[in-house]
């Protein structure tokens, strides 16, 4: 009976305490601390690089302007930018500019005037004449008076008389003639006048001068595209060649120091483009001013990079790059990533993964770039380190790899 009455009791608690246990595994598996999902990386021993980088812009390494060398009237050119050009090939053409309309009243001034430039030449022609005329009869007079002073039936004065009266008949029709020249230059001058304003004598009739590529290359910028007056000096197109280009990166005044001649640079000028490579020319002694996007006046110098080759993809003058300039370089050195990093007072510390455990490591850090530093001391080579730690992750945080299953 009594066996009967504890077996009675025992059963009777079994459902309730089982009960509360149930409960409690429940609260403690939704309460309890879940590890947090991080994102990791190995330490690895590699080749560690500071560089520098800036954006720029492709530019021909040559670049000829075609000027035109005096005024005139430019037709309109045949070419189109990116055209192929060879040396010597007439790029442009020049023909003289056309007159400006004139009234009735001034025409009329200009046919005057060449009818008195006319009737001018014609008194000239007749002066000549008449010189011609008063030679021939002075030539005359002085052979006879030389035959008759040689006979004796002269004096010598009368023959001196007669040769000084034949320079002098000489000497006029020079002068006759001279005025016969001025005339006929004075009318060709007016016809000319004339002729400037008359229908059918404009620019396009006229002789013009030609401009010649002084390179084998291709057009890559026309100042003017269309039929028009030029003065003398306005740039008329651009020629360059395309496969000869230099970069240009504009570094902060700042930073320009570390920047030496033959540093190595690489330069990226777009998606699914392949990198370019060259080396530092030279560094322009002259800063400028440039504002940034956020609106801060800067002191920039310009960085010139010869390539080591021509690129092969379609580039062109004026074509954005971002460019990695070498400042230093080290083979076989500690690398962690930068997004590991954590400051540590004045120092640094990372987060390595042991086991599902985060614990935190001080690290000595001898230099970094943007994706990448060199530690010296606090780590080493296969390690695990938490990226992005946060505030979130603590020394011996329960801790997930993103990756886990």
């Amino acid at each position: 009976m009594n066996e009967k009455r504890k077996t009675g009791r025992w059963r009777a608690w079994i459902w309730p305490v089982g009960l509360a246990l149930a409960v409690a595994a429940v609260l403690w598996t939704a309460y309890r601390p879940r590890p947090l999902v991080v994102e990791v990386a190995r330490v690895e021993t590699g080749r560690f690089e500071q560089v520098l980088e800036e954006d720029g812009r492709l530019r021909l390494r040559d670049r000829y302007v075609l000027h035109a060398p005096v005024p005139g009237e430019l037709r309109r050119p045949a070419l189109r930018v990116g055209d192929e050009v060879r040396q010597g090939q007439v790029v442009a053409e020049l023909v003289p500019v056309a007159p400006q309309l004139i009234d009735a009243r001034t025409r009329q001034v200009l046919v005057q005037r060449m009818g008195s430039a006319d009737a001018a030449r014609q008194a000239a022609l007749a002066q000549v004449a008449r010189a011609e005329v008063a030679l021939s009869q002075a030539r005359s007079d002085a052979g006879r008076a030389r035959s008759l002073a040689d006979a004796g039936f002269t004096a010598a004065a009368a023959r001196e008389q007669a040769e000084q009266a034949l320079l002098a008949a000489e000497q006029a029709l020079r002068a006759a003639q001279a005025q016969r020249a001025v005339a006929d230059f004075g009318l060709a001058e007016a016809r000319s006048a004339l002729a400037a304003v008359e229908p059918g004598q404009g620019a396009g009739t006229r002789g013009g001068l030609s401009l010649r590529s002084p390179i084998d290359g291709r057009v890559v910028k026309l100042h003017q595209d269309s039929a028009g007056p030029v003065a003398a000096g306005q740039a008329l197109l651009d020629i360059g060649d395309t496969a000869a280009l230099e970069a240009v990166v504009d570094v902060l005044s700042t930073e320009v120091g570390q920047v030496g001649t033959g540093a190595a640079v690489q330069l990226s000028v777009g998606v699914g483009a392949p990198i370019l490579s060259g080396r530092v020319q030279r560094v322009e002694p002259v800063a400028f001013t440039k504002v940034s996007a956020l609106g801060i006046e800067e002191q920039r110098v310009n960085v010139i990079v010869a390539l080591d080759q021509a690129p092969e993809a379609a580039l062109g003058d004026g074509f954005r790059v971002e460019a990695r300039i070498a400042l230093s370089a080290q083979d076989g050195v500690l690398l962690v990533p930068a997004a590991a990093l954590v400051r540590d007072g004045g120092g640094w510390r990372v987060f390595v993964v042991d086991g599902d455990r985060a614990r935190a490591r001080s690290v000595q850090v001898r230099e970094r770039n943007a994706s990448q530093a060199w530690v010296s001391e606090g780590l080493s080579e296969g390690q695990t380190v938490v990226l992005y730690p946060g505030s979130l992750v603590t020394d011996g945080q329960r801790v997930r790899l993103q990756d886990a299953r």
